[in-house]
């Protein structure tokens, strides 16, 4: 391949994932057809994307960019999974397809970069444990209206009380 014709793939690359500051690293070699397009289906459906790109290639596109350290020590193809709606549910999503040996027996998550800082594979397993930020916010969302759900009750309670004394009052005096 001519010097100028990886200047073009490597432009090309570094443009597609511009913006991009966290991704998965994963091995797809080996997957045959069907699976291939399953995997893509299933990822497109939760908004992630995912693209082969020769390691040597992305090494150069990426280097002193967020994503560089990504690609450290990683030998031969890799596909670069980016998106999803936080980096929480794209690393569980990782971390289910290699756990899923029916369908997608060859995926294997070899790492990634989170806040610039490289992910080995036991690192994306270890952030597919944490809360992403849907169940971070239903938690949240919980933890301010319990107080105030409290407070309400408290409030209507004894007045509930007072209101019903009020009225069995006015009753008897009719």
């Amino acid at each position: 391949m001519s010097k100028y014709v990886k200047d073009l793939l490597t432009n090309d690359l570094a443009g597609r994932l511009d913006g991009v500051e966290e991704c998965v690293v994963a091995n797809v070699v080996g997957m045959d057809a069907n699976s291939t397009s399953a995997l893509r289906k299933r990822l497109r459906e939760k908004n992630i994307r995912i693209m082969v790109v020769k390691n040597s290639l992305a090494r150069r596109a990426f280097a002193g960019k967020p994503l560089e350290p990504a690609f450290e020590g990683i030998e031969g193809n890799a596909a670069v999974m980016w998106g999803a709606d936080d980096f929480v549910s794209l690393v569980k999503e990782a971390t289910a397809l290699d756990k899923d040996k029916e369908g997608f027996e060859k995926f294997a998550s070899l790492g990634g970069v989170m806040d610039g800082e490289k992910l080995d594979a036991a690192g994306v397993a270890a952030v597919s444990k944490w809360p992403s930020r849907e169940e971070q916010l239903s938690s949240l969302v919980g933890q301010i209206l319990g107080p105030g759900a409290q407070l309400a009750a408290q409030l209507i309670g004894p007045g509930g009380q007072l209101a019903a004394q009020v009225k069995t009052i006015a009753d008897k005096e009719e």
